[in-house]
């Protein structure tokens, strides 16, 4: 068990080396809540969207300023190889695919109580025939990784991001939630 938590730390570390300017010190929360403080939320962890990425090389980049600290980051980005496969982290429906300027090639996934939307960007190329509409399952290739919308081309990652949401509430809304603590217990 201590080896496997020193190699656990070495990957981290080798990666933050790596990748230096999207690397923060990692502090677990207790339970994840929804900004603007609803309370907790429901606690169910999701499979890391990237494939063979461990919860040891992720990093809680929530909240992170962006632009400058013109905004915050209600997101993290999961570092990976460019073409990488992105995999649904939960059953759901793919809500809305498009192109942003800030987000490149994107998804939007409602879960399968309609209750949260997972947000993934940056992707390089969606899975073959994948459409909206679509039913997904948790595990399921949706997209690749890349560095697509404003990413910098010589770091691509996963811009991964969960919003609370109403039922019938649209794609582009909800409430940011700490994706890490939902990601990092797996």
């Amino acid at each position: 068990m201590r080896a496997r938590s020193w190699a656990g730390m070495a990957v981290a570390a080798l990666l933050c080396v790596g990748f230096a300017r999207y690397c923060v010190r990692i502090v677990p929360a207790d339970a994840p809540t929804a900004s603007g403080g609803e309370g907790p939320v429901d606690n169910g962890a999701l499979l890391i969207p990237v494939e063979g990425v461990p919860p040891s090389a992720l990093a809680d980049t929530f909240t992170q300023a962006r632009a400058g600290g013109a905004r915050p980051h209600d997101a993290i980005d999961i570092m990976a190889a460019r073409g990488r496969a992105v995999l649904a982290v939960a059953d759901g429906r793919v809500e809305k695919i498009f192109w942003s300027d800030q987000g490149g090639r994107t998804l939007y996934q409602r879960s399968g109580d309609g209750r949260r939307l997972y947000y993934y960007a940056h992707l390089d190329r969606y899975a073959p025939g994948l459409r909206e509409g679509q039913a997904v399952r948790r595990g399921q290739s949706i997209a690749t990784v890349g560095s697509t919308g404003n990413a910098d081309p010589g770091a691509p990652h996963l811009h991964f991001a969960v919003h609370a949401v109403r039922p019938g509430e649209p794609w582009y809304g909800g409430r940011p939630i700490n994706p890490y603590p939902l990601l990092a217990t797996r």
